[in-house]
């Protein structure tokens, strides 16, 4: 009788240790992949870090964080996507219409946090604001009236301007054109819609608004530009062309005239809720 009670004995040991192993594991720690178009130093990455701390996560100790920059480059998009969805993040956080599509087109499981989307259900990109119903989620911004307002701001400061080009990333234009033409129509003022799509378009965008006799410009959103401001707000003084930007970076850190739009900062913040309420097992889709 003694054998069987020994090695009923000798497994239930092995049980308990093993157990007792499997539990003394540290918990795995998450991984974000972050697609950008532009490259550091980005202060809305900064003030997604913000957010993220302040629900306890730290970068490097119960947060990995993979950080994919295109350099302002809009076609290394999809090649840093795919490398994301390769390594097998936990979640993808996509800021901007070009990383945002290149995104979904690299993965339908991985969850894609979106910090800022203009006119999400518009593009389709997700069903509803309510349900996304994919894998895509975050905040939208509702800047379908900023076109006007900007055009109206213009005109307090040049009373005379009637010609307005404005700047578009014809990458990433999901409407904001045919917004902009139609707050111009209302407003009475001819517009010059000016696509760019690499760095090159730049000084030819600026000579055309030079040559059709622009009095102003408004820049659009748009990653790519963003990624870029340095640049395009010393053309504008280059050209004389008074120009209003879609967020504050432009003004405060590269030397613009004036924005006006929503807090992209605080909303990079508030993004970290959705990052935090996915690794905790909430759906994208809800």
């Amino acid at each position: 009788m003694r054998r069987p009670v020994f090695r009923l004995t000798l497994c239930s040991i092995l049980i308990t240790l093993c157990s007792l192993g499997e539990a003394q594991q540290p918990n795995r720690i998450p991984r974000l992949g972050i697609l950008r178009t532009g490259a550091p130093p980005d202060p809305l990455m900064d003030a997604l870090r913000q957010g993220l701390r302040e629900i306890g996560y730290i970068e490097g100790k119960n947060v990995l964080v993979e950080y994919r920059w295109a350099q302002g480059k809009n076609e290394q998009l999809a090649e840093l996507a795919a490398n994301l969805v390769q390594i097998k993040v936990d979640v993808i956080i996509a800021a901007g219409p070009g990383p945002i599509l290149a995104a979904k087109q690299a993965t339908s499981t991985i969850p894609i946090v979106m910090p800022v989307v203009i006119n999400p259900v518009g593009s389709g990109l997700v069903e509803s604001l309510a349900r996304p119903g994919g894998n895509l989620t975050g905040l939208a911004s509702q800047t379908d009236e900023l076109p006007g307002k900007w055009m109206e701001l213009l005109k307090e400061i040049l009373p005379k301007a009637y010609r307005i080009a404005a700047l578009v990333d014809s990458a990433n234009d999901i409407g904001q054109a045919k917004l902009t033409e139609e707050a111009a129509r209302s407003l009475r003022l001819e517009l010059e819609v000016l696509r760019v799509g690499n760095l090159a378009d730049f000084v030819v965008a600026f000579e055309a608004a030079r040559k059709k006799n622009a009095d102003a410009m408004i820049q659009l959103p748009s990653a790519f530009l963003y990624a870029h401001r340095m640049r395009l707000t010393k053309l504008a003084v280059k050209y004389r062309l008074p120009t209003v930007h879609n967020q504050s970076d432009w003004v405060i850190g590269a030397g613009g005239l004036m924005s006006y739009a929503p807090n992209l900062a605080d909303m990079f913040r508030r993004s970290a809720v959705y990052v935090d309420k996915i690794l905790k097992g909430a759906k994208p889709a809800e």
